[in-house]
């Protein structure tokens, strides 16, 4: 057998499907159960397929395939319709990445359409406001919103349909209504939507998503008329009304007016976004990053995600082991173990290191590189936990970057469970592919919504560093990487990956769940690639996550794993918290020898899959 065809069979079993994808062996079950899809044949679909979050945005990515769109087309209608089905999420008033695949070209492209600082943002901006929660729902933490932008040149580069075909379906579904589903219904009594009673830039979402002070519960019609208007006003028009405040539809005057607002208890927090700011705003075509795992090619998402970043350390420092082996099973207390060592380091380097490239020097080639993941592996040791992780030096294995000096003792940074992201994969019959992950940051941002037009706005610029770390102490150097400054990104952990086998690309995947999500992408990598579970099994098994290198730092961890497991390793040092759910991933498959495609959604969010053919 070719080392091809080998590698094709590796992911076969991976999914839990017989030598030939198109049949079942006796027996056994097809590449994804059909119980497990919506509309899901047996050979899998064979025009295309898309996953997400939400079956309604799943759907309105199969309607473009049909009518003909490529896999940018169906992602671009996917992501109108989550701005409708979850508008806590994800939408216009946010950012987010795409990692873009075209057959055509054989080329993999990163756009990176996260949300920007204002011109105005400063080091120093957050330092005077101590409560997280008051400044992450004040103006001043409004980014200005870059997902209307991705859609918009995706389309224009790669697309076939423009945008007033992708939009209809959100539009419809705006102006008609859609069926509030549980993760919504539980969203609308968030306390992000409790802030400033009677002040109008507050009370505009309280009025759309608890009409008559009664908030909408699972199962009610929640029908968005200001909403419908914007995407009428963006049909026709496209990206000006959004990012020229001399339109005459007056949205983006809106959009700055909405983010002067502050909560009263905080009267420095006014946003300082002005329309130069939306009239400047780009984004950015980025080259992805890539290291191989076994296997497999591991594409992704660089600077200033941190998401890819840490995936592929993680995956490097753990490569060495028998993962998968005997008494290495994906729940065994010596898989977590190493798991969690690697989730250490990496998260540490993510502390000190990551940032906007455009704007600090990030030493991504360094951290990558095979020898500083070789140094950064050789510390781990199979059955202990060290005492304290702090971020390592990879200058010197970077070519951009001078070593000069010593660096800060950086362990990581708090944990944090939340992120309502959203992310989505769509790929077609040609073999395009796109893996998208699209953000307000929190659930609901800022928790304003621009007035009359029906769209919240993120509160993305939480996510640099509260206080400036920036230090030129030739003895704790700290680049400030993720220091608030001047049209700055901020720092994500998205990772929109896709795998490749022997040169051609087989899986798109990513996740959902702020911080958490490199290691929600560890473990679905391990899982798919090492652990040879199916696509289902890799999406519902139980996760953990550990996002701090001190001696101090704890395991988030979900139900399912069980106390025989965890107990081993409270006795070398671990400690742990119970998380109801980390994250949603979802994935999407396609075997180049047959063009069939499979896909999977994760049971913790409501989840659809939704193809063409068979």
């Amino acid at each position: 057998m070719t080392r091809h065809l080998a590698t094709l069979a590796v992911l076969l079993a991976v999914a839990g499907a017989c030598p030939s994808p198109s049949k079942p062996a006796a027996g056994g079950d097809p590449l994804l159960p059909a119980g497990d899809m919506q509309d899901g044949p047996p050979g899998g679909f064979d025009k295309g397929v898309v996953t997400a979050t939400s079956e309604v945005a799943a759907d309105a990515g199969r309607q473009m395939l049909r009518l003909g769109g490529n896999a940018v087309d169906a992602a671009a209608a996917v992501q109108f319709m989550l701005n409708v089905v979850e508008p806590q999420a994800s939408g216009l008033g946010g950012g987010g990445f795409l990692l873009v695949y075209i057959a055509a070209e054989d080329k993999t492209y990163v756009l990176d359409a996260s949300e920007r600082a204002p011109a105005g943002a400063a080091p120093d901006m957050f330092v005077s406001q101590p409560d997280a929660e008051v400044r992450g729902s004040s103006g001043y933490i409004v980014g200005v919103p870059g997902t209307l932008k991705g859609i918009a040149t995706a389309l224009d580069r790669w697309g076939t349909l423009r945008i007033p075909s992708v939009i209809g379906p959100a539009l419809a579904a705006a102006k008609n209504g859609v069926r509030v589903h549980p993760l919504l219904a539980e969203d609308i009594r968030s306390g992000r939507l409790d802030h400033e009673l009677g002040d109008p830039a507050y009370d505009e979402a309280r009025a759309a998503f608890r009409p008559e002070n009664t908030p909408l519960v699972d199962g009610d019609t929640l029908i968005q008329g200001d909403l419908a208007r914007t995407f009428e006003i963006i049909a026709a028009g496209g990206t000006t009304a959004f990012y020229d405040c001399d339109d005459d539809s007056g949205l983006a005057q809106a959009i700055v007016e909405a983010q002067r607002a502050t909560r009263e208890a905080n009267p420095d927090g006014v946003g300082s976004m002005t329309c130069d700011d939306l009239r400047t705003y780009e984004v950015v075509i980025r080259s992805p990053l890539s290291r191989p795992y076994r296997d497999f090619t591991v594409v992704t998402t660089p600077p200033p995600s941190a998401g890819g970043v840490a995936l592929l350390q993680m995956l490097g420092v753990l490569e060495r082991f028998p993962i998968g082996g005997e008494d290495m099973g994906p729940r065994d207390s010596q898989t977590l173990n190493l798991e969690q060592e690697a989730m250490r380091q990496a998260y540490a380097d993510r502390a000190l290191w990551i940032g906007d490239p455009d704007v600090v020097r990030v030493p991504v080639a360094g951290l990558v590189s095979t020898a500083y993941i070789d140094q950064r592996s050789q510390s781990i040791e199979l059955g202990v936990r060290m005492p304290e992780i702090v971020a390592g030096d990879p200058r010197q294995f970077d070519p951009t970057i001078r070593p000069d000096g010593m660096i800060a003792p950086v362990t990581g940074g708090p944990r944090d469970v939340g992120g309502h992201t959203t992310h989505f994969n769509v790929i077609d019959s040609a073999g395009n592919m796109v893996a998208w992950t699209s953000t307000l940051s929190s659930a609901w941002g800022s928790g304003l919504m621009v007035p009359k037009f029906g769209f919240m706005l993120n509160d993305s610029l939480a996510n640099f560093n509260h206080r400036p770390t920036r230090s030129n102490d030739p003895a704790a150097i700290d680049p400030g990487a993720n220091d608030p400054a001047p049209n700055k990104r901020p720092l994500s952990s998205v990772a929109p990956t896709l795998l490749f086998a022997d040169g051609r690309p087989v899986a798109a995947y990513g996740a959902a769940g702020g911080s958490t999500i490199p290691s929600t992408m560890l473990t679905l990598t391990l899982g798919l690639v090492d652990h040879r579970e199916t696509l289902t099994e890799a999406i519902a098994a139980p996760r953990l996550t550990l996002q701090n290198g001190s001696s101090t730092a704890v395991t988030g961890v979900e139900p399912g794993l069980m106390l025989d497991t965890l107990e081993p390793l409270r006795k070398l040092g671990y400690s742990f918290d119970l998380v109801f759910k980390l994250g949603a991933a979802q994935i999407a498959v396609r075997f180049p020898e047959t063009g069939e495609t499979y896909g999977a959604a994760d049971p913790r969010r409501v989840g659809g899959v939704a193809g063409l053919g068979r």
